[in-house]
């Protein structure tokens, strides 16, 4: 029995130790991105305006605001009377013409008929065939006249010229419009991060770069990463455009401000989780393993550095060295 237990506390010392060990982090510096705060707005990668392909007045349309439209979506209606009056005209003017077109084949059939029978001559059925064949010309031509109109009826419709959301409407039910005129802009759902970097820091920008938006910019949420895509190499009022890829900027509105970090160049720092650090009367300590047992050690904090690797990480200016064993409060 005596055993048993001299066994128990052993393997308890031993987990205990291997639980230490697990708790312990060794100091060591590393390069981090000495990160600058940049305001960055919400774009659209192209705004594009819908435009009317006839003129008219609007007599119907479908968007507001913020709407989501797909392309080809019908987005307004525009009317004109005159091409309505057009269609009433061309309809009489095919009646008649196919009057004409029937008449004209029967005149054939009957002379025809006669040619045959050696009561008239051929070159009355020449003179009637040449007339049969300009009055069916004529009603073709009069039909296509008619489809060109129906056309343009139907390019009445403003369609979507791609998926995205409706920024603006330019015009309301009732307004008059020319051929081309825009009616609605709408901006495609591929959302940016426009950057606008000063250009002392342009020489560290580079695409493929991460940034990083943080947590109080997005309500409280954990912070996000982005990539730069392009760095514009023209330098407008001092600063650097750069456009970024940001996973989620759908719920943004166009044109909102974030701010973001971008790296400014790399320096060494002591980054530790932030769970090693505890604060006491508004003083902030880290245990210090040593030989002859844990000693609580006064740092100074810095900045929060998160990384996709340590989201909780935590810069420490001073107090600690490299080489330190610090243990998990």
């Amino acid at each position: 029995m005596r055993l048993l237990n001299l066994l128990a506390g052993l393997a308890a010392v031993g987990l205990s130790a291997s639980l230490a060990r697990a708790d312990t982090l060794t100091v060591a510096p590393q390069s981090v991105a000495d990160e600058k705060a940049v305001f960055a707005t919400v774009e659209s990668i192209s705004v594009v305006p819908a435009r009317g392909r006839i003129g008219g007045t609007v007599a119907e349309l479908n968007v507001r605001e913020g709407d989501r439209v797909t392309a080809g979506q019908a987005i307004a209606t525009i009317g004109d009377v005159k091409l309505a009056l057009q269609m009433k005209s061309l309809d009489a003017q095919i009646e008649a013409l196919q009057a004409q077109a029937n008449q004209a084949q029967i005149d054939f059939t009957r002379i025809e008929d006669l040619v045959q029978r050696n009561i008239m001559p051929r070159v009355k059925l020449d003179e009637q065939r040449t007339a049969l064949n300009v009055a069916e010309n004529s009603l073709r031509a009069k039909v296509a006249e008619r489809a060109v109109v129906n056309q343009q009826l139907t390019e009445g419709e403003v369609l979507a010229p791609s998926a995205g959301r409706v920024l603006k409407k330019l015009i309301t039910v009732g307004s008059v419009v020319l051929p081309g005129d825009p009616i609605v802009t709408v901006a495609q759902e591929n959302y940016k991060l426009r950057l606008r970097v000063p250009e002392r820091h342009a020489r560290f920008l580079k695409a493929g770069d991460k940034i990083r938006i943080d947590s109080a910019e997005l309500g409280g949420e954990a912070s996000k990463w982005g990539v730069i895509d392009l760095v514009y190499p023209q330098i407008e009022e001092g600063r650097v455009i750069a456009d970024a890829t940001v996973e989620g900027l759908g719920q943004y509105f166009v044109g909102d401000r974030l701010r973001v970090w971008v790296s400014g160049g790399m320096r060494p720092a002591f980054v530790i989780p932030a769970s090693y650090v505890k604060t006491r009367f508004g003083i902030d300590y880290v245990s210090l393993h040593q030989a002859d047992g844990t000693v609580d050690v006064p740092v100074q904090r810095g900045r929060e550095l998160p990384t996709p690797a340590l989201p909780d990480g935590l810069e420490i200016l001073s107090g600690i060295r490299a080489g330190d064993q610090l243990v998990r409060p």
